[in-house]
């Protein structure tokens, strides 16, 4: 595995005191078609990769080595994310369904609900079914007693994870759901669609407390509280970002610099607060200053569309994956690949701690570091189904978004 080397492009940020300097550490190989999601474990010890294949590959940290793999679900794979113990993983499907596993055993009473999985001798530790078409996206309250799902089937819908049943339909949307939510405190849930519209909604009623529109009206791929849950990220499909203050109905910041036109491609924020990274349609990852909206990195990270980013919590650790060429046997250029970039700083800790820690049991060989360097991210400026190709056809003040 070498790393690609990535020329500076025209227009783009050079480096300099406090830029991030990610560069490529690892590759990780395993699924087989495009990766839609991945995400880190709140606590820092897993990563979860998602796929079209369907398997859900769960990864050990510091090495990456492939620790677990989940293979219910009968189609692709959407979303998935951890609960806020990290104890416990979700998993929303194309085959209309929304799984939970248990990364910690015993968290969750054996359930009795018919579960087909468990013909082929295993079984998830929740079944949740009801979304009439694929589900789509997938969150966790702070609590980690409820999950709420958004579907093809233009709901969101809550569930009462310990009793495996749902609580409440919300009728969210006049199209698909892109992405759902949950508040810092689980009062409210946010949800937003390929309609154009982002929706705030009480947990505990199912009421929507407010409803928000950019005044273009483009399809809204992704939407997230920052971690105070004072404002929000959207991404939509006019290749923009904006930062909302939703109580006062308003633009506070604009992020644009990445292509994003046609898929559901979401923002996160970095460790520290300080930057914000989205993957773009012409194979890039960017990187943002929160502050002054400037592309402070951006390099071509995949031979597609960088569908999926993920940060780690607490360290300079990013985690990408691309859509796949559609093709059968696989195009040249497909990518179905997980790439781990690191900073400097977040290398040496890493290094150390896989130097300092146990042979893990029951895992995979962890992937061999690149030996060739890669130069830093801050120096080198159809349809099928939902988790294929997650696609739709067709200022600022000052502030703090993490205290």
């Amino acid at each position: 595995m070498a790393a690609a080397a990535q020329a500076k492009g025209a227009g783009e940020a050079p480096n300099g005191p406090g830029r991030p300097d990610y560069s490529l550490r690892f590759t990780i190989e395993g699924h087989k078609k495009s990766i839609s999601a991945v995400t880190f474990s709140p606590d820092g010890r897993w990563m979860a990769s998602a796929s079209a294949d369907s398997p859900i590959h769960l990864h050990s940290l510091p090495s990456f080595s492939l620790h677990r793999t989940f293979n219910l679900h009968t189609g692709g794979i959407s979303d998935a994310a951890f609960s806020a113990d990290s104890t416990l993983l979700a998993s929303a499907s194309d085959d209309r369904s929304v799984r939970i596993w248990e990364i910690t055993p015993h968290i969750l009473q054996p359930s009795t609900a018919p579960d087909p999985g468990a013909e082929k001798g295993e079984r998830a530790a929740r079944l949740l079914q009801g979304h009439l078409t694929a589900v789509f996206c997938v969150a966790w309250s702070p609590r980690g007693d409820l999950v709420a799902s958004g579907g093809m089937d233009e709901t969101v819908r809550v569930w009462d994870v310990q009793k495996g049943r749902m609580l409440r339909v919300l009728q969210a949307h006049s199209d698909p759901v892109s992405a759902v939510q949950f508040s810092r405190d689980g009062t409210m849930i946010v949800s937003c669609s390929w309609d154009g519209y982002f929706r705030i909604w009480d947990t505990s009623t199912g009421q929507c407390l407010k409803t928000l529109v950019n005044e273009d009206n483009a399809p809204v791929a992704s939407v997230r509280f920052t971690p105070n849950s004072k404002f929000l990220f959207t991404s939509t499909l006019d290749s923009t970002i904006r930062l909302w203050d939703y109580q006062a109905d308003k633009v506070v910041k604009a992020y644009t610099g990445h292509l994003n036109r046609k898929y559901c491609i979401p923002a996160v924020l970095a460790a520290d607060g300080r930057y914000l990274l989205a993957g773009s349609e012409d194979h890039k990852v960017v990187v943002w200053d929160i502050q002054t909206r400037e592309v402070v990195a951006s390099w071509v990270a995949h031979k597609d569309v960088v569908m999926a980013v993920a940060h780690h919590p607490t360290r300079g650790i990013l985690a990408t994956g691309a859509l796949e060429k559609v093709g059968s046997p696989p195009l040249p250029g497909a990518d179905p690949i997980i790439k781990i970039w690191m900073t400097s700083a977040a290398l040496s800790a890493q290094e150390a701690e896989v130097a300092a820690s146990p042979p893990q049991q029951n895992s995979a060989p962890p992937p061999v570091p690149l030996k060739e360097p890669a130069l830093s991210a801050a120096a080198v400026n159809g349809a099928a189904s939902p988790a294929v190709e997650r696609t739709v056809d067709g200022g600022g003040t000052e502030m703090q978004v993490d205290a």
